[in-house]
């Protein structure tokens, strides 16, 4: 009907067994701030990966196809 199943209610019925009717607000609450952050650390990575593109556009930029120095190795310790 409402495309709750027996796996769903089972689930819930674990869930306010282990933390108790108190703690499931606060616990909706906490995963609620987890995925807020998930989303917008995301959406952080997308803009700077979007300013990168755009500043490889521009005329003046880095070009991606340019020479890089070989003679130096960024991995050794100098």
């Amino acid at each position: 009907m409402f495309g709750i199943s027996f796996e769903h209610l089972l689930i819930v019925g674990v869930v306010l067994l282990l933390f108790g009717p108190r703690r499931l607000p606060e616990l909706g609450h906490t995963m609620g701030k987890a995925i807020k952050n998930f989303k917008d650390s995301l959406s952080g990575v997308e803009e700077a990966s979007f300013k990168r593109i755009q500043e490889n556009e521009k005329p003046g930029g880095p070009q991606p196809d340019s020479k890089v120095d070989e003679s130096r190795d960024p991995h050794s310790k100098a």
